[in-house]
């Protein structure tokens, strides 16, 4: 009876991950598919390195370089304000709460993750875009600024969640015997703890800039979405930003309409390499601990 039920199970899970797999690939090679006229029309130069975003110009340029750029810029920075603050509140949580506290306060941060993106997009537009226009004497708030902050909120709950984790495990191993030794909790927290944890924590940055890279809606709300060379107080456009806006304009089986899809090519393998780096990073870490 066991045996039959680790058999179900373990078709299930390999039936799931089959299906997931053959999902994945073929909506890859649909994009790849419909992006082929783009890539046979437009030089490499011109959409990699090229400086304007025109599509429907008499004479039409397609360059994704800005959008590129501002999708790093916003995701960059979003991650660099998220990750300090996740993992001081995660350290927090570990070391000077009770668990029942800490798991009580890490169940609302994870509630945070499940509020619609649009939800944080209209709270930025409202709330943000004008602190930031009063405060910072801009004739307009939305900016690269703007969809960092907003975006770092968004990142605050998974990257939490991911070195609350990794701060539970280095715990476990090392924190009784440090006390045993009479080592103080802030020592070990700077000296064991973290150490120990940065291979887990860079891994969440990466995870972080990956997630961060493929948000939409909120960002769009607040960045201005102008397809220009992004400023830290200046309008910027991301590349899922681009295909949202444009790909309901775009005429079918045109340039544009398949320029949009080799946007989210571009986006799909950029995600990719960066997933692929921290499962690398991650697996290096797990044989460095054992």
């Amino acid at each position: 009876m066991k045996d039959r039920r680790e058999f179900i199970f373990r078709f299930i899970v390999v039936t799931g991950a089959a299906v997931s797999s053959v999902l994945v690939l073929l909506v890859f090679f649909y994009i790849l598919g419909e992006s082929l006229i783009f890539f046979r029309t437009v030089s490499f130069p011109e959409f990699l390195f090229g400086s304007t975003w025109s599509p429907l110009s008499p004479k039409p340029e397609y360059s994704f370089l800005p959008m590129i750029l501002a999708t790093m810029y916003i995701s960059l920075l979003a991650t660099a304000i998220a990750s300090p603050l996740s993992a001081g509140c995660a350290l927090f949580l570990t070391f000077n709460s009770h668990k029942k506290i800490s798991r009580f306060i890490l169940s609302c941060i994870d509630m945070i993750a499940g509020i619609p993106s649009v939800i944080f997009g209209f709270i930025g537009l409202v709330v943000l875009v004008k602190f930031l226009e009063r405060h910072l004497h801009m004739t307009a708030g939305e900016s690269v600024l703007a969809g960092s902050i907003l975006l770092s909120v968004m990142l605050f709950p998974y990257m939490v969640t991911g070195c609350a984790e990794a701060f539970e495990n280095g715990k476990a191993k090392y924190y009784a015997a440090s006390q045993s030794l009479g080592v103080s909790k802030w020592y070990t927290m700077r000296k064991i703890i973290l150490p120990c944890a940065s291979n887990a924590i860079f891994v969440n940055m990466l995870l972080a800039f990956s997630r961060a890279i493929g948000e939409t809606m909120a960002v769009m709300m607040v960045t201005g979405n102008s397809p220009i060379f992004p400023k830290l107080l200046g309008r910027a456009e991301t590349i899922p930003s681009l295909i949202a806006l444009e790909m309901g304009t775009a005429e079918y089986k045109s340039i544009h309409y398949s320029s949009l899809y080799a946007a989210g090519l571009i986006l799909i393998i950029t995600v990719f390499f960066i997933q692929l780096a921290a499962h690398r990073l991650n697996s290096a870490g797990r044989r460095n601990t054992l």
